[in-house]
């Protein structure tokens, strides 16, 4: 059994080519940085015109190994506070199955305590 983190945007407007400019460069960012070749990263969708409202829309299968799941989630949710940034006026939906991701002003998408320096030390060293 696998555990997914899913990320959306809608907003009634389109993307402007601006807008789609940088997204393709956090995407491309992200990619470059990404720490592991063998884990699925930040994943966007093709657009799908059956929902005209979703500018945004993706997925990453959070690795199975328990020692790389902090690391591969606080890159991927790093990526999409930088995607929400980008997005003004866009209704955002972050979760981790059926478990909602909060939005934090200054930290941006994250859960309580997974950027906790002592907690990395004690998953080894993350």
């Amino acid at each position: 059994m696998s555990v997914s983190l899913y990320y959306s945007a809608t907003r009634a407007m389109p993307l402007t080519d601006t807008e789609r400019a940088a997204v393709e460069r956090i995407v491309a960012a992200h990619m470059e940085s990404f720490p592991y070749e063998d884990e699925e990263s930040l994943h966007l969708y093709d657009s799908d015109d059956t929902r005209p409202d979703e500018v945004v829309a993706g997925s990453t299968k959070m690795p199975f190994d328990p020692a790389r799941v902090l690391v591969v989630l606080d890159h991927v949710l790093g990526s999409v506070s930088e995607l929400r940034g980008a997005l003004p006026e866009a209704e955002w939906r972050v979760h981790l199955d059926d478990l909602d991701v909060p939005w934090d002003e200054t930290e941006g998408y994250a859960f309580p305590g997974m950027r906790d320096p002592d907690l990395a030390a004690e998953l080894g060293g993350l």
